[in-house]
This record gives C-alpha cells, sequence and structure tokens, in this order.
C-alpha cells in the first residue's frame, strides 16, 4: 500500500509539472514584441496611409488649377497685339473669378446668418436661452464718477449763491 500511495503521488507531482510547463510555455497571445512589432506596423501603415492621402490632395489640386488656368502660353516670340489680346483674356478671367469668390462669400454669409437664426429658433422652441455675458464694472469708477458729479452740482450752487444782484 505504501508503494501504491508512493507511485500515486508521483503520477499527481508529475501530472502537475507537465501542466506547470504547460502554462509557461503559453504567454499569452499578445506578448510585449509582438505588441511592439503590431505597434511599428501600425504606424508604417498610417505614414503610408497619410502620404496616399497628401498625394491625392496635391494631384487634386494640380488637376483643378490646370482646369481653371489652363495650359501656360508661350509668350516669347509673340507680337504685341498677341501679348495685349492675351493679357486681357487673363485681366477677364480674373474679373471672372473674382466675382465668383464674391458671390461665394456671400452665400456663405447668408448660410452663416440662417444658422444663427435657425439655432435662436431650436433654442426658443426648447425654452432654452443663451443668458448674456456680464460686463465686469469698476466700483471705485462709478463711485468716482458720482464724486465728480456731486462736485459740480455743489459748485454750480455755490456759484448761484454768490452772484451779486
Amino acid at each position: 500500500m505504501a508503494d501504491e500511495a508512493a507511485a500515486r503521488k508521483a503520477e499527481v507531482r508529475k501530472r502537475l509539472e507537465e501542466e506547470a510547463q504547460a502554462k509557461k510555455k503559453k504567454k499569452g497571445f499578445m506578448t510585449p514584441a509582438r505588441k511592439k512589432k503590431l505597434r511599428m506596423l501600425l504606424r508604417k501603415k498610417a505614414a503610408e496611409e497619410l502620404k496616399r492621402e497628401q498625394e491625392l490632395k496635391q494631384a487634386e489640386r494640380k488637376r483643378i488649377i490646370n482646369e481653371r488656368c489652363g495650359d501656360p502660353r508661350p509668350t516669347e516670340h509673340m507680337p504685341t497685339e498677341g501679348l495685349v489680346e492675351l493679357v486681357e483674356q487673363y485681366h477677364n478671367r480674373i474679373l471672372e473669378c473674382e466675382s465668383q469668390k464674391y458671390d461665394l462669400e456671400l452665400k456663405v454669409m447668408i448660410n452663416d446668418y440662417e444658422i444663427i437664426e435657425l439655432n435662436r429658433k431650436v433654442l426658443d422652441l426648447r425654452g432654452k436661452f443663451i443668458k448674456p455675458q456680464l460686463k465686469k464694472v469698476s466700483m471705485a469708477e462709478n463711485k468716482f464718477a458720482k464724486l465728480q458729479q456731486k462736485a459740480t452740482e455743489f459748485n454750480f450752487k455755490t456759484a448761484l449763491k454768490h452772484v451779486p444782484q
């Protein structure tokens, strides 16, 4: 019996040691090295996306500039009348762009005003009102102004009393 108990104890110890070994080997999915590598890969991916986005913006900008301005025209061997005509075309184009810019700015101002008015109406419907900010007033200035006013009144009254008749 003693031999059987010792054999069972040895078997249990062996099983527990194997389980402990298995737990030590299985650290977990996200080890610090894996986290570091994953962060590095995410940074690389973000940098690539940012670069691609900047390239797309630059290409869109160039396309819009080419669409609006057109290709540059050679002016080296152009006669004077041709240069004058070209300058007039550019001048007319600038006027057109400025008028469009003015129209858009006006439209933006009108939209901003409408947004403010609609927000005010929404607040009125809800019953919540914006409290106006109170202005800070110096008490010393008010007292000084009152003293000056009293002094002028006193001087006026004393001047009236001393007028010879």
